[in-house]
This record gives structure tokens, C-alpha cells and sequence, in this order.
């Protein structure tokens, strides 16, 4: 049996794509399912692209119904993924899969985390820091923004010469390469 994994993503969704590429060729697991709370969101042109069925919910049914639950069980999902999704997960779906999430971020976690500390605001913080390095961090998440166990990290040195754009293509690199290895290494831990 194939491990399942379900992709959250509010934006572009290049995360995901890389994702979605890496388990389209493999044997142990496939993306089942991608969820966004944004109707235009690019990332539901990629999960067509690769004929993974989409699903777009708003706010009341995130947290007040249990609809995401049942689509997630009832596709038989092992790890949930969030690739570039905004909201706090709430709950219901942190006590349904436990240990079952989990982030990107695009910093050294504990720096450069919590609410509102996402995309540009994160690489502009860092320069302004006048950083020496910064990277990313794969982590499961909790009820807190950033703050769950990290699985795992990668750096990079920033050059002198260093702008933003610069700093946002670096950290995309090590998540295009990183993300779908993380991820494939804890779905193999992961008990059939």
C-alpha cells in the first residue's frame, strides 16, 4: 500500500509541485489530495497538471466543521504537508494526526518564526539582522506558529552582496531539494 500525503498551500505552490514530482515516480507513496484556502491560488494549475485532485475550503469550514477531517480519512492520508500554508491548524485536525504534520519555514527556526513571519517578511528580517547565514527548517506542527519539534535543517552562508531576491532564491533551492527527501524519510519511519 501506497503512503498517501496531503498538501496545504495558500500560494504559487512551487513546494508543492517539487513534491508532487518527486512521488509521481514512486513505488511507497503519492500525493493523494491538495487543499487551499485560496480559489486563486496556482497551486491548484500544478495539482492539475499532475492529476491530483484539489479541494478549496474557507475559514468556517477549516475551523468550525469537520469536512477536512473526513476528506483526509477517508483518502486513508499519512502526512499531511504544509507547503506554504498560511492559517493555524486547528485542533481537531492537530489531535486527528498526531505527529502527522508538518512546515516548511524559511529560516533557522527559533529565529525568524511566529505569527506573520512568512515569505519576504522573514528574508527581510534576516538581512536586517545583517544574518551571516540563514536556511530552512522542516518541523511538525502544533498549536503554535513555528514552534513545533524540528525534523530538520539546512543553511547557507549570505554573501555580503546578498539582496533579497537573492536570499529568497537560495532558501528555495534547499526547499525544492530538501522538502520531498524530508518527507520521503519520515513516511519510510512511518509504520504501515
Amino acid at each position: 500500500m501506497k503512503k498517501r500525503i496531503a498538501i496545504f498551500a495558500s500560494g504559487s505552490g512551487s513546494n508543492a509541485q517539487k513534491i508532487m514530482e518527486h512521488f509521481k515516480r514512486s513505488d511507497d507513496a503519492e500525493v493523494a489530495l491538495v487543499l487551499t484556502n485560496n480559489p486563486d491560488s496556482f497551486v491548484l494549475q500544478r495539482a492539475d497538471n499532475f492529476e491530483v485532485p484539489s479541494h478549496i475550503f474557507d475559514k468556517k469550514e477549516f475551523y468550525e466543521t469537520e469536512k477536512i477531517i473526513s476528506l483526509l480519512k477517508n483518502l486513508n492520508v499519512d502526512l499531511i504537508v504544509l507547503a506554504g500554508f498560511l492559517w493555524l491548524v486547528p485542533q481537531n485536525l492537530l489531535k486527528t494526526f498526531p505527529n502527522k504534520i508538518i512546515n516548511i519555514h524559511p529560516a533557522l527556526l527559533p529565529k525568524y518564526g511566529g505569527k506573520g513571519m512568512y515569505g519576504e517578511r522573514v528574508h527581510k528580517a534576516v538581512l536586517e539582522a545583517k544574518e551571516t547565514e540563514s536556511g530552512i527548517t522542516i518541523h511538525f506542527v502544533n498549536s503554535e506558529f513555528d514552534e513545533g519539534e524540528i525534523i530538520h535543517q539546512s543553511k547557507f552562508r549570505i554573501d555580503k552582496s546578498d539582496d533579497l531576491e537573492m536570499i529568497k532564491f537560495k532558501i528555495q533551492q534547499l526547499e525544492h531539494q530538501q522538502f520531498p527527501k524530508v518527507i520521503e524519510g519520515l513516511l519510510k519511519k512511518m509504520k504501515s
